[in-house]
Parts: structure tokens; sequence; C-alpha cells
């Protein structure tokens, strides 16, 4: 049963003490009704409201579709369900430190909760019905597999606070529920059916272009911004005809969308799914548990996919929703007037292999055995890193040879991207390292989210405590809000942000002491140029 949006802060103040600072918001009238949420500590929190109608029954595997209008009073004071989930426990929850980490990315906790009806979105703004703010809209990470815009992480009520901005986080279907190519199986009915989920990322923005107006919200100036497989979504909608329009600004961090799937092997994939569900006609598809699905996913699915191997869901390059490969062979027209950032972080890879049990216990003569079954670059790669990180021990550098892909495809989207585009083009690289567990991860994947969401007290267990991270906060919320407003990342804190080009490829270091530096990963960006196929 819902609780009266109206009694909700008297509900929690009755709870505890501290809540009585609580308070509701006003109601905003959006195109669905009124909604209305609690403010935090100033900011208005809109959270948990439906942008399309929940996917599940005669919408299961079909492209999202408006929400139906609502009568009465809209209970905007929690977040909606993540989607469906396909999380597997050798991530990064397998040590005491990463586990941790749960506190401000709980992917086994959404297991426990996921749902079909998840196509929700989160507002933060500072003064609901007033202004016009530049408005920041953000897609989860997690690959294709799991995640959503609920993960405190990604809480935006710090970053409208300090950059008087609009702020959105998303869900939308993951996995097979968002991803499945059931078109050479079921025809035309499901033609779109391989390409869902960013498709339900376009129908946020939809919502966004239609309703932000009322939460204080500039619809002609939205940014979108991703990490990790959010970023690989926003380099997608980059160049997906249906978005066109629906942002102006892009940025992609840790997860450099170049290219799509391609629909043969997505098919394959599916059928494979579909034998080991027991489904054999559409009817099926409507008829078998969400678990079940997931069940047959898991069983289907290579004990070794994963980072490059294997099958794997995500969108697919089918000619019409996603018309091609993002970025090759060129940058998408489509994008040429948007301003992009894109980045990565020096050490992506500890966050996954920590678990590993070979993790610190490595020598040289391991790392280069290592080396020769990782493939043709591994050895180049391994040799680069020695000479670029003289301190790195033999379980460094490892992790910086498996962590290649985030560098190369950053460059490559970047060169593409700068070659055409009209709009500049800015480039950072995260130095800083944080000094937890101490300092194992140095500079891991995800350390760049709480810091430009400006959440550095709230995600001690990433960042640890003190001025350090206070100051990185500071420094990169300052950029990624100076972007969003202006287009142009800048802090008091940094130096004057250059745009990149090629061939000088300068690149923002972010860490306690920025500096602008020119193509600073030179040989590991050129060895994907070396081992190409000829």
């Amino acid at each position: 049963m819902r609780i009266p949006t109206v009694f909700a802060a008297l509900l929690l103040a009755a709870v505890s003490p501290a809540a009585f600072a609580q308070d509701v918001t006003p109601i905003v009238e959006t195109g669905e009704g009124r909604v209305q949420g609690l403010e935090q500590d100033g900011i208005d929190a809109f959270l948990g409201l439906r942008y399309a109608a929940p996917p599940v029954g005669d919408l299961r595997f079909k492209p999202p579709v408006a929400a139906d209008a609502y009568s009465g009073l809209y209970d905007a004071t929690g977040m909606g369900a993540p989607c469906m989930q396909l999380y597997t426990p050798s991530g990064p929850n397998s040590t005491d430190v990463t586990r941790g980490i749960q506190a401000i990315f709980p992917t086994s906790t959404e297991q426990k909760i996921d749902n079909e009806d998840c196509l929700f979105l989160n507002v933060w703004t500072p003064d609901a019905g007033a202004g016009s703010r530049p408005v920041m809209v953000w897609f989860h990470g997690g690959g294709y597999d799991y995640g959503s815009g609920g993960w405190p992480a990604y809480n935006g009520r710090n970053l409208a606070a300090k950059g008087d901005v609009v702020v959105v986080t998303v869900n939308h279907r993951l996995n097979a529920f968002g991803y499945l190519n059931l078109a050479e199986k079921f025809g035309d009915d499901y033609a779109a059916s391989g390409n869902l989920g960013n498709l339900d990322l376009v129908r946020s923005l939809e919502w966004v272009r239609d309703n932000i107006g009322a939460f204080g919200g500039d619809p002609d100036n939205v940014t979108i911004m991703g990490e990790s497989g959010g970023g690989s979504k926003v380099s997608h909608l980059m160049a997906m005809p249906s978005a066109k329009g629906l942002f102006h600004k892009a940025v992609v961090q840790s997860g450099p969308g170049v290219t799509s799937g391609k629909p043969a092997e997505a098919a394959a994939y599916a059928s494979d799914i579909l034998a080991h569900a027991g489904i054999a006609d559409p009817a099926d598809l409507q008829a078998i548990a969400a678990d079940d699905l997931l069940a047959a996913v898991r069983r289907a699915t290579p004990a070794n996919a994963g980072f490059g191997r294997g099958p794997r869901f995500g969108p697919i390059a089918d000619g019409v929703i996603q018309p091609r490969d993002p970025f090759l062979p060129a940058a998408p027209e489509q994008s040429a007037d948007i301003p992009l950032m894109i980045g990565y972080n020096k050490d992506e890879m500890t966050l996954f292999l920590a678990a590993q049990p070979w993790f610190g216990m490595i020598d040289d003569a391991t790392l280069n055995a290592m080396a020769a079954g990782m493939g043709p670059q591994a050895a180049g790669a391994v040799a680069a890193y020695r000479e670029m990180y003289p301190d790195y021990s033999a379980t460094h550098l490892a992790s910086a040879a498996f962590g290649t892909r985030f560098v190369q495809g950053t460059y490559l989207l970047a060169d593409q991207q700068s070659r055409t585009a009209n709009a500049p083009v800015f480039v950072y690289r995260l130095t800083w390292e944080t000094p937890v567990a101490n300092g194992m991860l140095r500079s891991p994947h995800t350390l760049d989210i709480p810091l430009m969401f400006n959440n550095a007290a709230e995600s001690a267990a990433l960042l640890g405590e003190g001025e350090d991270a206070a100051r990185m906060a500071d420094m990169m919320s300052d950029a990624w809000i100076s972007f969003a407003r202006e287009g142009a990342p800048s802090s008091d804190l940094m130096p004057d942000w250059q745009p990149y080009s090629v061939p000088d490829r300068s690149v923002m270091e972010l860490n306690l002491q920025p500096a602008m530096r020119d193509d600073p990963e030179r040989s590991i960006r050129e060895l994907a140029a070396a081992n190409a196929p000829k």
C-alpha cells in the first residue's frame, strides 16, 4: 500500500528525531499528473517517477511507451525498483575491501528487490517549478547486465546544491529484458528487441524534454553522462537517430562505446538462451517467469565470458535503431555539434582483479607468463607500463595491462570525434589514488563517480577520509558542472583545460596538482594500431 505523500514527512519524523528537518516538496504538474517528493537539506528530491509504462504483459520485449496519466497525487518519496539484475558474485563484492564499497554501489542488494516494472527516474532540483537550470542526466554503470540509477554514489543532492543544476538518474531494461535479439527468431514484431534498453534511455530523455521545465530545469541545456556501461550508453546515444536533439552535451567516463554488437551474434546468443529456457514461440515469452529467464541466461553463457570474451548483452548495430557502430568508421555526423568530455582512471582493473587469488602475490616471472596468454598486446603493454611506472609491483603491472581497452577506446573515440566535430572535445585521465586498503586499488574503476557527484564524505568506503578526497571532489564537481553549464570544464583548482585534438592529444591529468599533458599514454595507444588486423 502506498502511503499518501502528504503524510510521508510526518511518518519520517515519527521514526527518527533527525527526520524533523524533512519536509515535502512543492507539488509539480507533469504530463502524467501531479507529483510530490521530499526535500533533502534544501534540495527537492522527486524519486521513482515513471517515465514509461511498465514493460510487462504485452509490452514485454517491446519498445517503451509513455506512462498512463493518473489521478490523485503521485508518491515520489522513494526510489523505483531496479531492473532485473544479472550480477554474479565474482564481481567487485568478493573481498572485504570491495564488499565495503557495496555501501555506495549495492549490486548484490539490488538482486533482492529487482523487478521488470522498473522504468523510473529520479530528479533532484534546488527549486522545483522555478528557474531554467542546466540538466545533468546520469545513465548508470554495470555494463548492460546490472545496476540502477538508485545507487547511493549517484545521489544527486550535493551536485544539484553546489552547481544550481537539476540532476536526473535513470533505470532502464537490462540483460535479456533489454537486449535479447529476438528478431531472427520471432520476426518483425520483435524487430526492436535487441536495443530496447537504449530505447528506454531515449524515452527517458523525451520525458525530460517534456517535463523538466516544471522541476526548474532547462530542456534546451541537457547533458547526458555515464560511467562504464553508462559511458557506452552515452556513446551509443550520440549515434542513435531517435536521440537527436534530446541532449546538448555528453560525458563518457571509463566506458567508450566505439562499436556495437552484431545482430547475427546477438541472435545466436538469444537462440541459445531460448533453448535453455524452453521457449519455442512468442506465447512462451510472455509466460516465462523473469527469474527463470535469467536462470536460462546463466546456463547459456560460458563461465569465462566477460571482458571481451564470449557472448554478452548490449546494443546491436541493426541498421535502423542503431544504424552502425557509433564511432567507426567515423564519429556520428548527428553529434558533430555536441561538446564531449571523455576520460578514464589510471588503474581501472584493480577493482575487478582485487578478488583474484593471485592479486598482490605474483612476481615478474609469473607476470611474464600471464602476459604470454593475454593476447598479442599484453607483452608490449607490460613493458610500456614498466617504463611508465617503475614503482609498480608485478600485480599492478598486470592490472594495467588488463585495462588497456579503457585507454585505447578512450583515445580512439576522442580522435574520431575531434577529427570531424564542430564542438570541442575534452579528455581527462584520473591519476589521484585512493588511500583505502593501504593504496591497493590505486586509481580504480568507479573512483571518478563520487568525486564528480561531489559525494566524497558519503563515499569514504572508496575514497577514504580527509582533505585530499574533498579537494578532488571539489575540483571534479566544479569541472562537470561547468561543462554542463557552458560546454567547457573548468575549476579554480585546475589550470585551463585545453580542448583535445590530433596530433597533440592534450589531456587533463586529474590529481591534487592537476596538469595538462600531451598524449600521456602514447605507447599504449599505439599498441592498438600495431596489433590491429591487417
